[in-house]
């Protein structure tokens, strides 16, 4: 299944006191460079956010203006997809792996959705028919992902492991590296 992988890794990380949220490690490895290890079949691998080391295949691009939300990241991103498929993710997804994203894209038709354990969709951890995608964002104006993507009616996939969980606060952050181990130096 030819698809292109679509990471948004430009946010401020208010949460975070704006740290380099993609870059912070868990497991042993930052961020984003896990979601990247989960899309190992991709044609294309763009990130949306400024470059970063150990991510030498990705293209990267720049949502206008720069921390802009991710309504515009997607815009951005999207003009760099050209397979019929897209992994839509967070940079931030720390239990994702290849095969939560191969069920994503199985079932996109349009778009398949991760739900977290209380049934809410996580818009940055999906998959979508790209045509589909680029013909919403044609038509959308709007700054909400639930805004655009809600309407296209995505299959909703729960799957086991928390490929959902994203790492927005500090306390998120420890929880993941207490579920995969300590990370020296960092911090």
């Amino acid at each position: 299944m030819r698809y292109d992988a679509c990471v948004l890794a430009g946010g401020q990380a208010r949460r975070l006191g704006g740290r380099d949220k993609p870059g912070m490690a868990v497991g042993g490895r930052p961020l984003i460079e896990t979601v990247a290890a989960a899309v190992p079949d991709a044609g294309r691998l763009i990130v949306v956010g400024p470059r970063r080391p150990g991510l030498p295949h990705a293209v990267f691009l720049r949502e206008d203006p720069p921390g802009g939300g991710p309504v515009p990241a997607l815009r951005a991103g999207l003009a760099g997809v050209t397979a019929p498929l897209v992994a839509l993710l967070a940079a931030d997804l720390p239990f994702l792996t290849a095969g939560h994203v191969r069920a994503l894209l199985e079932a996109a038709d349009p778009g398949a959705v991760l739900v977290d354990d209380d049934g809410r969709e996580q818009w940055l951890a999906g998959a979508w028919r790209t045509a589909e995608l680029t013909r919403a964002l044609a038509r959308y104006d709007g700054r909400s992902l639930h805004g655009l993507l809600a309407p296209l009616a995505p299959a909703r996939l729960h799957l086991g492991g928390a490929p959902w969980f994203d790492c927005d606060t500090m306390d998120d952050l420890l929880r993941a590296r207490s579920e995969t181990g300590p990370v020296p130096n960092e911090e």
